[in-house]
């Protein structure tokens, strides 16, 4: 009998078949007519053939009742086998749950092998091609395309999670959490968080998005779905965050249930998605004027009050705090953590990121931090290096900087695996030839384990970090200087606690600073502490300066090895280009094709 593959969704499946190109003519009965593109016409044929292919595998794969469970994997089990009525311990409900994590974001080398952020000004990729990421900052990419589309993943996340959510209550499932909410309400939250932050990570790159509700969609549905607005679906999300906070495990620490949402990671999510909603790109300045799906069509100082009531609402938990060094908050599990996907205990990050000089395991420096990154750190008396009085000597650039810098960024003559990295011109971590290595001298520090003095590589607890209580406060903190007419001591309280973890003396800011003042030391501690976590793609765009921060060319140092010292130049490596458009992704073209109420994003 056949059976549905719940890791589907309607327009997935047109992966899966393969069409004819004769199948074309028939175009015409359907009432699109040969007028259309043939590769229009190629995919609305297959999507109407898939359309009934789905509903028809739904419809057997429900009235199939099989109930030999360990014979097959989850993604083949039947509604009745996974959903089974006798099962009072939940086993392959559970397990359908737990097969939906693998659709939350991940971080690290995974658009095309590079970090998004090699996407900004922050870096560039190591790979000597044209690589996605590249596409992504030079601006050369469609909506045919477009070289982060997630589009079909999210859709299958929020597809799963919502055939969960319609189904958990008939699993009569014992237990419940020490406040007595019963297991099928957490596991029914559990599904609900994950499909907010589906439809948020949607948000984010296309503003508003069809949104599906509790329905998944059977046989004789209209499944061709206009988008929502922006306001709707920023207003969706809020509101199941605040539905199911309370039924969600309030110890975020307890190590049996890591890598589930608690109460804190809805709030966590509300707060980074209220942020982006009173943010400049959708709060007063969206692209394409009353377009509703694009942003707001009118400014309101309120929704800066909001976000920082959210931000505030978690601080208030008092559960978490910054973790005394940097560079453990990415390899161990700490109480700055909030919410994170698990990646396991490997190397993964050294062996793709690593210098490539050294013979000690994989190294394949793919990651190249920019100059304008390492600029960017100042030193650690909490000066630029602009400043005159902050000390920065060019002539020994990496002497006296912010600690981050040191965790974050490779630099010539950092210590790591028993020796100096050597990216000077010829050294062994800057060869030259053919071998991929650092364009710009430096290579990627962060989330790696504490190989400095080691021989070898060991491994590291490598989880991808969703949400972080150092972004909570500086969420806070930018709210809040919005909201007022001057910061105020709540505003230098909160980037201060980030300065000060960061080693910075003194770590205080200068008195009587504007709201502008302020909104740029705001802007610098975030591309600073959440370097590489994938904020920095948004966050200029969502501040609406991409104009200017991505339509510039990027450098690198090249550094020459001599007998009294060294000679550093400047180089520029790449040309970012940014055109109005790019605040948003394109649609992906096989969606607006087949779906003629699904509106394009101006421009594209």
């Amino acid at each position: 009998m056949m059976k549905y593959s719940y890791s589907n969704h309607i327009h997935a499946e047109e992966r899966e078949v393969s069409c004819r190109a004769s199948e074309i003519k028939s175009a015409s009965d359907m009432g699109r007519g040969l007028q259309m593109p043939f590769k229009a016409q190629l995919i609305r044929i297959k999507y109407n053939r898939l359309k009934w292919m789905f509903l028809v595998g739904v419809t057997l794969g429900i009235f199939s009742c099989k109930s030999d469970l360990e014979e097959e994997p989850i993604e083949l089990q039947t509604l009745d086998q996974v959903f089974d009525r006798r099962d009072s311990a939940g086993v392959n409900a559970n397990r359908f749950l737990t097969d939906c994590y693998r659709y939350l974001p991940g971080l690290g080398n995974r658009v095309g092998g590079d970090f998004l952020d090699a996407a900004t000004d922050d870096a560039v990729s190591s790979n000597p091609i044209n690589t996605s990421v590249q596409q992504l900052a030079t601006g050369s990419y469609t909506s045919d395309n477009y070289q982060d589309n997630l589009w079909a993943s999210w859709y299958q996340g929020i597809r799963k999670t919502s055939i969960f959510i319609q189904n958990i209550d008939r699993v009569p499932v014992k237990g419940k959490l020490e406040n007595g909410t019963p297991m099928p309400r957490v596991w029914k939250a559990e599904a609900k968080f994950m499909r907010a932050l589906f439809y948020f990570e949607l948000v984010k790159r296309y503003g508003g998005v069809p949104l599906m509700g509790d329905k998944v969609y059977q046989l004789n549905d209209d499944i061709e779905l206009p988008r929502a607005s922006f306001e709707e679906c920023v207003n969706y999300i809020v509101k199941e965050c605040d539905a199911i906070k309370d039924s969600l495990r309030t110890d975020p620490f307890n190590l049996a249930f890591y890598g589930r949402p608690t109460k804190a990671a809805a709030m966590a999510l509300k707060s980074r998605v209220l942020l982006y909603a009173a943010s400049p790109l959708f709060n007063g300045g969206n692209i394409d004027g009353q377009n509703d799906h694009t942003g707001y069509t009118a400014f309101s100082a309120a929704r800066w009050q909001l976000a920082e009531n959210a931000a505030k609402d978690l601080m208030d938990l008092n559960l978490f705090k910054l973790e005394p060094q940097f560079k453990d908050v990415f390899i161990t599990r700490n109480n700055e953590r909030i919410f994170a996907k698990q990646g396991g205990n490997n190397t993964s990050f050294e062996n793709n990121n690593g210098p490539v000089g050294y013979a000690n395991g994989v190294n394949n420096g793919r990651t190249s931090p920019t100059q304008e990154l390492v600029d960017a750190f100042g030193m650690s008396n909490g000066l630029k290096i602009t400043d005159e009085n902050s000390g920065y000597d060019p002539n020994d650039p990496y002497v006296g900087r912010d600690s981050r810098f040191y965790a974050t960024v490779f630099y010539n003559g950092a210590p790591w695996l028993n020796r100096p990295v050597q990216t000077f011109e010829g050294g062994s971590d800057k060869p030259g030839g053919s071998k991929q290595q650092t364009k710009t001298g430096y290579y990627l520090r962060k989330f790696m384990g504490n190989f400095e003095s080691l021989a070898n590589y060991s491994n590291v607890n490598h989880d991808f970090i969703l949400f972080r209580y150092a972004e909570i406060l500086l969420n806070y903190a930018e709210a809040r200087n919005e909201r007022l007419d001057r910061p105020d001591v709540n505003v230098y309280r909160a980037v201060e606690q980030i300065r000060q973890r960061a080693g910075l003396s003194p770590y205080q800011l200068p008195e009587a600073l504007t709201k502008a003042e302020m909104r740029e030391l705001i802007y610098l501690e975030r591309r600073k502490e959440l370097a590489f976590e994938e904020h920095r793609f948004y966050d200029v765009r969502r501040w609406k300066i991409a104009e200017e921060e991505f339509n510039k060319e990027l450098h690198a140092t090249v550094i020459y090895q001599t007998g009294t010292g060294a000679i550093r130049q400047s180089l520029p490596i790449l040309k970012m280009t940014f055109d109005t458009k790019m605040y948003l992704a394109p649609i992906p073209f096989s969606e607006v094709i087949k779906n003629p109420k699904m509106v394009q994003n101006p421009g594209w």
